[in-house]
């Protein structure tokens, strides 16, 4: 598996003159540690690690941490904030695209996606980033090389695991494609316990129960803002705001 570099904002209180070392013992496992700075509350890792795990790590050291860069060139998909009604559903997460650190083909998928159905799920590259009609509207599996029925499209980025609480945590190699192949394009993950007849045959049929667009990330080092919308709420309660709706604009 391929490391790749990930970079958090965490916050540093002024009397954590230690905190450096609590850092790199809680993340000593984590994978290289290629710089901790205290003064701008930065941490970069290069790691093999899914990213919700690094950062599950360094907030149980008491500090809260929030993901600003991931890789080299990076894209992202939030799950299932279409707002659709037609797709209002409890799934809720975040895939994350980066290109390879030693120029191999491919990309690195990391996700964390919650509110599933216990059991195995379909994760795709669909055509369009079109949510108008929610995941009715993405097109079909993203397809480049135009393979037949009987051989797997690129799109087609395999099963992911939830587990007894609903949650799939996922990292791996998707050598097929690259990341400036899917910006603008959408996720869609299926529930294969499922079937739909009117759905994208390449999904076998499979219910499509949540997607998102892909849109562009920021990479190391380019992600420098602290306030994150215009609504004016901070990189940390952002954290724990839905990215729309009434439930923003309501204080912690």
């Amino acid at each position: 598996m391929s490391a790749i570099k990930i970079e958090f904002a965490v916050e540093v209180r002024k009397d954590d003159s230690n905190y450096a070392d609590t850092l790199r013992k809680a993340l000593e496992n984590m994978g290289r540690l290629e710089e901790i700075d205290l003064e701008k509350g930065r941490v970069i890792i290069q790691t093999q690690r899914p990213w919700s795990e690094v950062h599950n790590l360094i907030e149980s050291t008491g500090h809260k941490a929030v993901l600003s860069g991931f890789g080299g060139q990076s894209a992202v998909a939030v799950i299932n904030t279409t707002g659709s009604v037609v797709d209002r559903t409890p799934v809720q997460g975040v895939v994350r695209f980066t290109t390879i650190t030693n120029n191999a083909p491919g990309m690195v998928v990391d996700g964390v996606v919650d509110g599933l159905n216990p059991g195995t799920h379909g994760l795709y590259v669909h055509e369009s980033g079109d949510i108008s009609r929610g995941c009715a509207s993405v097109g079909g599996t993203y397809n480049p090389r135009d393979s037949p029925p009987t051989e797997r499209p690129a799109g087609d980025l395999g099963q992911i695991q939830a587990d007894a609480d609903g949650r799939a945590t996922f990292r791996f190699v998707a050598s097929v494609l690259e990341v400036w192949d899917i910006i603008g394009r959408a996720v869609v993950i299926t529930d294969k316990s499922k079937i739909s007849s009117d759905q994208d045959p390449k999904n076998q049929g499979d219910e499509r129960i949540a997607c998102g667009i892909i849109a562009r990330s920021a990479g190391i080092l380019q992600n420098f803002k602290r306030i994150c919308a215009c609504d004016g709420i901070n990189l940390w309660d952002e954290r724990n705001k839905p990215a729309a709706g009434k439930g923003r604009s309501q204080k912690l």
